[in-house]
């Protein structure tokens, strides 16, 4: 489980067929204290180490993907997936006692969106985001969502669309400090609009 709150920036050092995808992944994290099966939550997936060490002062990680998880995220897109030099949102996964900053993320993808505008307003940057109607139902105004593994609040909700505001300090602090219209970026609902979908179907 995560929260939405990213801990590091890492890059896609390789991308490899090894009977899965696997990926290597330049870190900051100390990779001493990383356990092999341990998860982090890569760009909003939640993925399990493979392997880790230093190369060249650097530390890394390997995680390997299943070809579910690619067509379900925007891993293997020809525009705007993982390729070597792609910087990725990182966060480890919570511990007993951790606090709970941003809203629970499970790490598994709901689907994808797209960027279709961004906005400077008074420091800040409101980006608008396209999803299709079945996966934006699921979103609210005021609520939490999670892209690209960062737990965010909706500002104003449309039937395909969405608003979310960025403060200088959430842009500087992740990959969001670098986007453009057209990207495509990873969509976890909240885990609570989930179970409410789902109770509320049962009844019918």
């Amino acid at each position: 489980m995560f929260t939405g709150i990213i801990t590091d920036v890492g890059e896609v050092a390789k991308i490899e067929k090894v009977q899965d995808t696997r990926a290597k992944i330049f870190c900051n994290y100390n990779v001493s204290e990383i356990d092999l099966g341990a998860s982090i939550c890569c760009d909003g997936v939640c993925l399990t180490v493979t392997d880790s060490g230093i190369e060249d002062h650097t530390n890394w990680f390997t995680v390997d993907i299943s070809s579910e998880t690619i067509s379900k995220t925007i891993i293997g897109d020809i525009d705007f997936g993982w390729k070597p030099g792609r910087k990725v949102n990182l966060e480890r996964s919570l511990k007993l006692g951790d606090e709970l900053g941003g809203h629970i993320v499970t790490g598994h993808i709901d689907g994808t969106g797209s960027i279709e505008n961004i906005l400077d307003v008074e420091g800040s940057t409101q980006v608008t985001f396209k999803t299709n109607t079945d996966l934006a139902k699921f979103i609210a105004e005021k609520g939490s969502v999670t892209l690209n593994g960062t737990s965010l609040t909706v500002n104003q909700v449309a039937a395909s669309s969405f608003d979310i505001n960025f403060i200088p300090h959430t842009k500087d602090n992740t990959t969001w400090q670098k986007m453009q219209i057209g990207e495509k970026v990873n969509i976890e609902i909240d885990i609570l609009a989930r179970y409410v979908d789902r109770i509320l179907g049962s009844r019918k």
